[in-house]
C-alpha cells in the first residue's frame, strides 16, 4: 500500500527509518542510492544542435545556395563583384538565425524557475537531534519538522499536526488551504491525500512532523516538472505559413534559376553571365527582407501590447492569439482575484452581504464581528505587521477590524483539529472571560442553547436550527466557505477542559475567492468575438460552477466534468463531450489538463490556455497560446507561457486577441506589398533570357528594394490600425492559410505586373537617352515610386489607397520618405553609385512611373468596391 494509506508506525518500518531520525552515516548512504533531493533536467537537443537548425531551415539554404552561387560567379569573373552580394546575402542568414536562437534558448529558463520554487534549507532530525540542512541532501526516511511559512522540499508522510493546514493551490488548483493530520487516508489520488505534505506546497499555519517518501524527479512536483519539460509546443499558424511558403519559394527560386542557367548555356552566353543571372533570378524570388520585417513588426505589437499589460514572451505568440478559438482558463488566480473574502454575513433574522455588516444596529452581527476579530491562530509578520495563516482567518480578521471590531487579550486556545472541525479561543474582557468558537456549522450549532437576536441572547428554538440550516445550504450552493461563529460568557478562565457546550449561536459567515469585477465585460467580448471560454480547474465542482455563473460565463446549467470523469472518457467520448456549448471542468490534474488541450486541438481550436501554478504549466506549453498571470502566478507558469498578463487581469486577454488579429490582417498586407517587388525584379532576367533584351536590374539593385527601401514602409503596415469589424469576424480557421490564392494573385498578376510594366517602360524610355547604366537606375526608381502607391493600396482590406492615405500612420509617412531619400542617395551619391551601379537620372525618370502608380491605386479600389482585398 501508499505511504498515505497506512499507519504511521508502518510507514516507518517500510522506510527504515525511526521517530527520532536517521543517522548521518545512513543519510550519507541513502543519497548515494537516490540521488540529490533536486529536479533533473530532461535530456534535450544541445543548444549547438539547435543553433545549428536556425541555419539550416529550407528558407535558409535557398539563401545559403545564392550565396554559394555569387561566390562561384565571383571566383569565374571576379569583374561582377559578387562577393559583395554574397556577403550581403550571408548577414541576412545570420540576422534571422541568431534571433530564432535567442528565442529557443530563452524557453530554457522555465526549468531554472522550477528549481526556485523549491526551498534551500530544511529542518531535518538526524542523530536524534535537529539540524537545518540543504533541501537537497533529504533523503526517504528522514524526519523533517514544519511550521508556517516553510515550503516544503520533498513528498512527505505526516506523522504529527497541530493545526496544521498547507496551501497546495500551485500543484491541485485548490483555492481553500488543506487541513493536514496523521490519520491513514484511502484516498488513491496522493494529490488529494489528507496526510501527505507535498514538494512545492507551503504551510499557512500550525506546524507539524512528518517522514519523507519520495525526493527529487520521484515527488509530484518532480512528476509535473518532467510532464512539463518533456511537452513539446506546437508550431503557431504563423511558423507553419512561413515553412510553407520557404517550401514554395525554394522550389520556385531554384527552378528559375536552374531554368535561366541552362537556356543561357544553350544560347551560348559566357558561364560566369549563366551564373550571374542564375544568382538574379534566385535572389528575385527570395524576399529577403521579409523574415526581418515579419520579426520587427511582431516585436512593434509586442511592445504595444505591453502597453496593454501584456508581456510576449515568443514573437509569433502574437499573431497566434489573433486565431484562438478556445479559451481554457484556470479558476483560481485567473478568474477570481485569490484571496479570500467576507461576503455575507447570516444571522437569525437575515442576511446582509456586501459590506452592509458595517451599518447595521444589531447584536448579532457586532456579536460576529467581534468573534471574527479574535478567534484565530495568525500571527503578525513583517515590519507591517502582516497577517501570515489561514487566507480564511485573515480575510475574517481584515473585514471585523473594517467594521470596527475590537481585539481582547488571548489567554488560551484549543486548536482547530479535524474530529471537533472548530477553533476556540479564550479571551479577558475585563472581570470576565469571553470564549469565542468558529467552526464547521454540523459541529458547532447542535453545541449551542441559545442565539443572539437583534437586541441579544434568547433560547434558540426548532424553528432557529432550520433557519440556519437553509442559510447554510443556500450559501454553499453558491460556491461559497460557510462558518459558524459562536460564543459563551464565563466568570474565570476554567481550571480544566474548556466547556465547548452551551454556547450561544451568533451566526454564519461566507467566504468566497471573489471573480475579478473586470472579468464578466471580458467574457461578453469573447463571446461576440467568437472565442468560447471554458473553465479547467483543480477547485470543487460547486465552487466552480458558482464562480462561473457570477461571471456569466454560461447561462444554462453546465455540464460538470470531474478529473476522474476525464480519465473514464475514450478519446471519442472525450471529443464529443467538449462539443458541449457549457462546460466546466473541476478537480482535474495536470495530465487530466493537458489531455484537454490536447482533445481540443484535435477538434482543430487553435486553444489558448492560462493558467498561474505549477500544475498550469504543461497545460501551458502544449497549448498554442499560454497565457500566465504575472502578479501572483508562479515563475514556473510564466516561464512555460508565451504570453504574460502582467495585470492578471482576465480582460488584457481580450485586448490582445484585437491585437493578434490586428497583426494577422497586418502581416498578409505587407506580405502582399513585398512579394508585389518581387515580380518587377524577376521581369528583367526574365526579358533578358527570352527576348535578349538588356539587363534592366543588377542583383545589388535588387538587395536595395529587398532589404532597403522596402523595410520601412512594410513596418508601416505591420502598425495599421485595426479594421472597423475585426472584432465581429469569427475566429479564423486553424488550417486557414496566411499566404492565399487570392494573395498570391493579387500580389504576382495585379499589382506586380503593373509594377513591372512601370519599371520596363522607365527603362526603356531611359536607355537611348542616357545609356544603360541610368536605364537601370531608372528601373529601380519606377519600382520604389510604384511601392509607394503600392503601400497605400495595401493598408486596407476595404479602402481605397486614396482614402487609406487620408488616415493617420506616422510610420508609413516616416517610410516613404525615407524610401525615396535612400533612391536619392543611391541614385546621385558617389558612394551610392558605386555600391549598386546606379547613375544620376533626370526628371523625365521619375515621371514615367507617376501614370502607372495612379492606374494602381484606382483599380485597386474598383477592385475593392467588388470584393475586398485578401
Amino acid at each position: 500500500m501508499s505511504a498515505h494509506q497506512t499507519a504511521v508506525d508502518a510507514v516507518l518500518e517500510t522506510l527504515g527509518a525511526t521517530a527520532h531520525g536517521l543517522s548521518s552515516a545512513e543519510a550519507a548512504r541513502r543519497q548515494r542510492a537516490f540521488g540529490d533531493n533536486h529536479l533533473e533536467r530532461v535530456v534535450r537537443v544541445p543548444l549547438v544542435l539547435q543553433c545549428a537548425r536556425e541555419f539550416t531551415h529550407v528558407f535558409a539554404i535557398v539563401l545559403w545556395l545564392a550565396a554559394l552561387l555569387a561566390i562561384t560567379a565571383h571566383m569565374v569573373d571576379p569583374g561582377h563583384q559578387m562577393d559583395r552580394l554574397a556577403l550581403a546575402i550571408v548577414a541576412v542568414i545570420l540576422v534571422n538565425g541568431l534571433f530564432s536562437f535567442w528565442q529557443v534558448f530563452r524557453a530554457e529558463e522555465a526549468f531554472q524557475a522550477l528549481q526556485r520554487l523549491l526551498p534551500r534549507d530544511v529542518t531535518v532530525l538526524r542523530d536524534g537531534r535537529t539540524w537545518r540542512l540543504p533541501a537537497e541532501t533529504l533523503v526517504p526516511g528522514d524526519i523533517v519538522l514544519v511550521e508556517a511559512g516553510d515550503i516544503v522540499a520533498a513528498d512527505c508522510r505526516v506523522l504529527e499536526a497541530q493545526r496544521l493546514r498547507i496551501d497546495a493551490s500551485t500543484l491541485t488548483g485548490e483555492s481553500q488551504p488543506a487541513v493536514r493530520d496523521a490519520v491513514p487516508d484511502p484516498e488513491p489520488v496522493v494529490l488529494r491525500c489528507r496526510n501527505v505534505l507535498l514538494a512545492g506546497t507551503s504551510v499557512v499555519s500550525g506546524q507539524g512532523r512528518a517522514v519523507v517518501f519520495a525526493t527529487g524527479m520521484r515527488t509530484e512536483f518532480g512528476r509535473i516538472a518532467r510532464l512539463a519539460q518533456s511537452v513539446t509546443a506546437s508550431p503557431s499558424p504563423l511558423q507553419r505559413e512561413i515553412s510553407r511558403l520557404s517550401r514554395v519559394i525554394t522550389v520556385l527560386a531554384i527552378a528559375a534559376g536552374l531554368g535561366v542557367f541552362l537556356l543561357g548555356e544553350w544560347l551560348g552566353l559566357s558561364r560566369s553571365a549563366n551564373l550571374v543571372f542564375a544568382v538574379g533570378i534566385i535572389v528575385a524570388n527570395v524576399p529577403e527582407g521579409l523574415l526581418p520585417t515579419l520579426t520587427l513588426a511582431l516585436a512593434m505589437a509586442s511592445r504595444r501590447m505591453a502597453r496593454r499589460h501584456v508581456l510576449v514572451r515568443r514573437l509569433t505568440a502574437v499573431e497566434a492569439l489573433g486565431g484562438t478559438t478556445v479559451i481554457c482558463t484556470d479558476k483560481t488566480g485567473t478568474l477570481t482575484e485569490n484571496r479570500m473574502a467576507l461576503r455575507v454575513i447570516a444571522v437569525v433574522d437575515g442576511e446582509y452581504a456586501d459590506g452592509r455588516w458595517r451599518h447595521a444596529d444589531h447584536a448579532a452581527l457586532r456579536s460576529v464581528l467581534q468573534g471574527a476579530r479574535r478567534c484565530h491562530g495568525l500571527v503578525a509578520a513583517g515590519a507591517r505587521g502582516a497577517w501570515c495563516g489561514d487566507p480564511m482567518d485573515v480575510a475574517l480578521v481584515e473585514a471585523a477590524t473594517t467594521a470596527g471590531a475590537t481585539d481582547a487579550e488571548k489567554i488560551a486556545e484549543v486548536p482547530f483539529d479535524t474530529d471537533r472541525k472548530r477553533l476556540v479561543t479564550l479571551h479577558r474582557c475585563g472581570p470576565t472571560v469571553v470564549m469565542h468558537v468558529k467552526g464547521a456549522p454540523e459541529t458547532v450549532v447542535p453545541a449551542c442553547r441559545s442565539v443572539t437576536d437583534v437586541a441579544g441572547p434568547r433560547p434558540l428554538g426548532p424553528e432557529d436550527v432550520q433557519a440556519f440550516e437553509r442559510a447554510q445550504a443556500r450559501l454553499a450552493g453558491r460556491g461559497l466557505r460557510v462558518l459558524a461563529m459562536a460564543h459563551r460568557v464565563l466568570a474565570s478562565l476554567p481550571a480544566g477542559e474548556v466547556p465547548e457546550e452551551d454556547l450561544t449561536l451568533d451566526g454564519l459567515v461566507a467566504l468566497e475567492d471573489p471573480p475579478r469585477p473586470e472579468v464578466a465585460g471580458a467574457i461578453a467580448r469573447c463571446r461576440t468575438a467568437g472565442i468560447r471560454v471554458v473553465m479547467v480547474t483543480g477547485d470543487h465542482p460547486a465552487t466552480a460552477v458558482a464562480i462561473g455563473r457570477e461571471i456569466g460565463l454560461y447561462e444554462a446549467p453546465p455540464r460538470v466534468l470531474t478529473g476522474s470523469d476525464v480519465d473514464a472518457l475514450s478519446a471519442a467520448q472525450l471529443a464529443a463531450a467538449l462539443a458541449a456549448p457549457d462546460l466546466v471542468f473541476a478537480r482535474v490534474s495536470p495530465e487530466q489538463k493537458l489531455r484537454v488541450v490536447r482533445a481540443l486541438q484535435q477538434r482543430r481550436e487553435v486553444v489558448a490556455a492560462t493558467g498561474d501554478g505549477v500544475n498550469d504549466a504543461p497545460a501551458l506549453r502544449a497549448a498554442d497560446i499560454g497565457i500566465a498571470m504575472g502578479a501572483t502566478g508562479t515563475d514556473v507558469a510564466r516561464q512555460a507561457a508565451d504570453m504574460v498578463l502582467l495585470d492578471d487581469n482576465f480582460a488584457s486577454i481580450v485586448s490582445a486577441v484585437e491585437e493578434g488579429r490586428a497583426v494577422y490582417d497586418n502581416i498578409g498586407k505587407f506580405l502582399t506589398y513585398i512579394l508585389t517587388s518581387n515580380v518587377p525584379e524577376v521581369v528583367p532576367y526574365l526579358a533578358f533570357a527570352l527576348l535578349g533584351w538588356p539587363l534592366a536590374l543588377t542583383v545589388p539593385q535588387i538587395l536595395a528594394v529587398d532589404l532597403g527601401t522596402d523595410l520601412l514602409p512594410a513596418l508601416g503596415l505591420g502598425a495599421e490600425p485595426a479594421e472597423p469589424d475585426l472584432m465581429a469576424r469569427a475566429p479564423r480557421d486553424r488550417e486557414s492559410r496566411l499566404i492565399t490564392g487570392a494573395l498570391l494573385l493579387r500580389a504576382y498578376l495585379f499589382l506586380g505586373v503593373l509594377e513591372a510594366a512601370a519599371a520596363m517602360t522607365a527603362f526603356v524610355v531611359v536607355r537611348p537617352r542616357a545609356g544603360h547604366v541610368a536605364a537601370t537606375t531608372a528601373c529601380l526608381a519606377a519600382i520604389v515610386v510604384m511601392q509607394v502607391a503600392n503601400v497605400q493600396a495595401c493598408r486596407s482590406r476595404i479602402r481605397s489607397g486614396f482614402a487609406a492615405a487620408l488616415r493617420s500612420n506616422a510610420l508609413i509617412t516616416v517610410g516613404i520618405v525615407v524610401e525615396l531619400a535612400a533612391m536619392l542617395v543611391i541614385s546621385y551619391t558617389p558612394v551610392g553609385q558605386a555600391l549598386f551601379g546606379t547613375a544620376p537620372i533626370d526628371v523625365l525618370a521619375w515621371l514615367v512611373p507617376v501614370p502607372f502608380a495612379l492606374v494602381l491605386l484606382l483599380a485597386d479600389g474598383l477592385v475593392k468596391r467588388w470584393r475586398p482585398a485578401p
